[in-house]
């Protein structure tokens, strides 16, 4: 008996690329917010950055406690920290001739949840 006969034909790929959405997809504007962040955060140096941030007493740090653990020069470290405060992760206060930078409380929590809709 041919295989044919034994088993039925179903065309599974024109399933699968007409089923219904189960939920609603995100939108153009929240895909550039979310593009923005990302790549932000798509550098080993800012994740680290922004994890040594927000692990630091008073979740606060200065430049200069970044740059040893973090390997690199203070040029470096403040451009990392500039392109981490343009996307909204880090907010920065002056004190004499330190400037410390802070996590945004719910920074992280936006990119997440934007992410979950995905």
């Amino acid at each position: 008996m041919p295989v044919a006969e034994l088993l039925p034909i179903t065309d599974v790929s024109a399933a699968a690329c007409c089923a219904p959405l189960t939920k609603q997809a995100i939108a153009p504007s929240d895909a550039e917010t979310v593009a923005r962040a990302l790549k932000a955060l798509a550098d080993p140096a800012r994740v680290r950055i922004v994890s040594i941030v927000a692990s630091h007493v008073g979740q606060e740090a200065c430049v200069c406690d970044l740059q040893e653990p973090l390997g690199l020069s203070q040029p470096t470290v403040s451009h990392h920290l500039k392109v981490l405060m343009e996307a909204g992760f880090l907010t920065r206060s002056k004190r004499g001739t330190w400037a410390y930078y802070a996590l945004v409380p719910g920074s992280l929590d936006k990119i997440a949840d934007l992410l979950r809709t995905v």
